[in-house]
């Protein structure tokens, strides 16, 4: 992800330190190229690099990489994006520049995506964000602008039938303070100041605005006008007419997960916190687009869910899992029937002693489970099965697992051998005699 849809007063001073960051790393690294496949000596699953680029990643967990015809996948790289034959693992470039990427299109071959039309270095252009929405069809080339975006917008969503985009922006010059990653090593990790930048934004209350743009018109509609910290917008994957977004900053302080129509009606919280510490978040849409997933603490560090929410039926589902097996960030196969989690280093909330694995997990319903009412709350647990040891991955870099439209593998970047890769671990267990390269790192 690159940093200008993220706009502050020290955003320009963040660029020229951010390239610097990068040139020192690119300097720097190991030079390790990591090998094409292997199968993990301690779990037996086979493991495959999907990228050559160092510096390269797959999307954000929730995000769609995958072209509407399940055929290929997109993914980031220093010099724009890519994208990945799921067949044969061959990749050609489709976006040169700085941009930053949104998602695939789930009804075209379109990557969608937006672009900082300013100079970097300029703190005039800067303060004005002189940004557009782009959308690029992976397998032709032709590359249409959709919109520009208003000052300081982040649009960060597309709707199913890719007639919308849904984003935000700051009123006004106040700091926003996202824009300041000056503490963060490389541009994919997670800032070391993380936890106190959320802190200050939150308790800045900038007027804020959620709205959408007509990717056909270029009309722009309001949805919402807040002072909280509206972010991490993303459309169902099958309902146009939804939108999921979260009210952001330390997840014991916010009622985190709401949805909105697109007409700005139907604003509706997802879940209300009960108990002091209570957090809910990381949420993601399962494929059909029935249900809202979500990482559930009862409190905060101590009990662990994987938890949903239907929105026909408003049923629940809570799966419990271990404090080793707690992820990040967890995810769903397209039919429903497995999840997945890319696990934690001790710093992490679960202060997990084991918990540097990618994880299969197996959901079952628990029967019979004395709930006095189960229509409110479906008990379940999950067994889980360990992928990929991630000992020697530094976790300042988010996983970030998905599955693969045929389910047979599991998406990852990851720093193990020194620069970041895309990698995928096959779901099944290799069937091989060995003869690859099991060397772990």
């Amino acid at each position: 992800m690159y940093l200008f849809a993220r706009p502050s007063k020290t955003l320009a001073a963040s660029l020229l330190a951010l390239a610097c960051c990068v040139a020192a790393q690119a300097a720097d690294s190991t030079k390790t190229v990591p090998p094409k496949t292997w199968i993990d000596p301690e779990t037996g699953h086979r493991i495959v690099r999907l990228t050559d680029e160092p510096g390269s990643a797959s999307l954000y967990f929730n995000e769609n990489a995958y072209t509407a015809n399940d055929k290929e996948m997109v993914y980031t790289t220093p010099h724009g994006i890519s994208v990945l034959d799921l067949q044969t693992f061959k990749s050609r470039p489709v976006v040169t520049g700085r941009v930053r990427i949104i998602i695939a299109g789930h009804k075209t071959q379109n990557v969608f995506y937006t672009k900082f039309e300013g100079d970097p270095t300029s703190p005039r252009d800067v303060e004005n964000m002189k940004s557009a929405l782009y959308e690029t069809d992976v397998d032709s080339g032709v590359t249409r602008k959709l919109a520009d975006l208003p000052r300081r917008a982040n649009v960060a969503a597309i709707n199913a039938d890719e007639t919308l985009a849904g984003g935000t922006y700051i009123e006004g010059n106040g700091e926003d303070y996202g824009g300041n990653r000056s503490a963060q090593s490389h541009p994919l990790d997670q800032p070391a100041n993380k936890g106190q930048m959320m802190e200050q934004r939150l308790a800045a209350h900038l007027p804020l605005v959620l709205f959408t743009i007509n990717l056909k018109t270029g009309e722009q509609k309001t949805l919402l006008h807040s002072t909280d910290w509206v972010n991490h917008l993303l459309f169902s994957p099958t309902d146009p007419t939804v939108l999921m977004y979260c009210h952001e900053g330390p997840w014991q302080k916010v009622d985190r997960i709401w949805t909105i129509r697109t007409d700005g009606t139907q604003n509706t919280l997802i879940h209300k916190r009960t108990m002091e510490m209570e957090i809910a978040g990381h949420e993601f849409w399962s494929h059909d687009g029935r249900t809202i997933w979500y990482d559930l603490q009862t409190p905060k560090g101590e009990d662990f869910f994987v938890a949903g929410y239907n929105l026909d039926t408003h049923k629940r589902t809570w799966y419990h899992l271990q404090r080793n097996e707690w992820s990040i960030h967890f995810n769903v196969s397209p039919d429903g029937s497995l999840f997945c989690g890319d696990g934690g280093d001790p710093g992490q909330v679960a202060h997990a002693p084991d918990g540097e694995w990618l994880y299969l997990f197996h959901p079952q319903l628990i029967k019979n489970s004395g709930v006095s009412d189960p229509s409110l709350i479906v008990p379940g647990v999950f067994h889980a099965e360990k992928l990929v040891n991630m000992s020697k991955h530094n976790y300042h870099l988010e996983p970030n697992v998905n599955f693969t439209p045929d389910q047979k593998w599991i998406v990852f970047r990851s720093n193990m051998f020194g620069d970041t890769y895309a990698f995928a671990v096959e779901v099944a267990k290799a069937n091989g005699t060995g003869t690859e390269n099991s060397a772990r790192r």
